[in-house]
């Protein structure tokens, strides 16, 4: 009986227990990367619908992980007047791959924010009502900006 190991059988085994492992962390991994997302993200806000309240924006977005839940995310969103960061009110987002998020505000109309993002650069929308008619389109890149204010305290 020999005590060689047969080079064949040996290979045979690690790609076995490489497989295995790559499959056990692929089975891990959370739906997104929500730390992939988080940062500070600057850019515009544009309206898509004529004669309406809604008004063009620079904009100023903070995302950060939902300590609640580690598969979401927050966006701090933050409008930019005279120079001047204005705080808009903190939104909660689902992470349902490594480049999208799904986010929806508290409010009576429904809306509805969906945000891809590829390394330094971010593009969404905002769709409201029923309807989900488009009412913006967001265009974003990373930035090293820094908040000027704390943000409101969140419920």
């Amino acid at each position: 009986m020999s005590t060689e190991t047969d080079p064949k059988q040996w290979l045979c085994s690690f790609c076995l227990a490489f497989l295995l492992g790559g499959l056990t962390v692929a089975l891990a991994r959370t739906p997104g990367e929500p730390a992939s997302a988080q940062g500070m993200w600057e850019g515009e806000s544009k309206c898509t619908v004529p004669d309406s309240p809604c008004h063009d924006e620079q904009v100023l977005y903070r995302v950060v992980a939902d300590k609640q839940n580690p598969n979401r995310v927050l966006i701090d969103a933050y409008k930019i007047v005279k120079g001047e960061q204005q705080f808009m009110g903190t939104i909660q987002c689902r992470v349902p791959s490594a480049t999208t998020l799904s986010c929806s505000a508290n409010t009576e109309r429904k809306n509805i924010w969906e945000f891809q993002f590829r390394g330094d650069t971010m593009t969404g929308t905002l769709t409201v009502d029923e309807s989900k008619s488009l009412y913006r389109k967001i265009s974003l890149r990373r930035t090293n900006t820094k908040l000027q204010a704390p943000a409101a305290t969140r419920q």
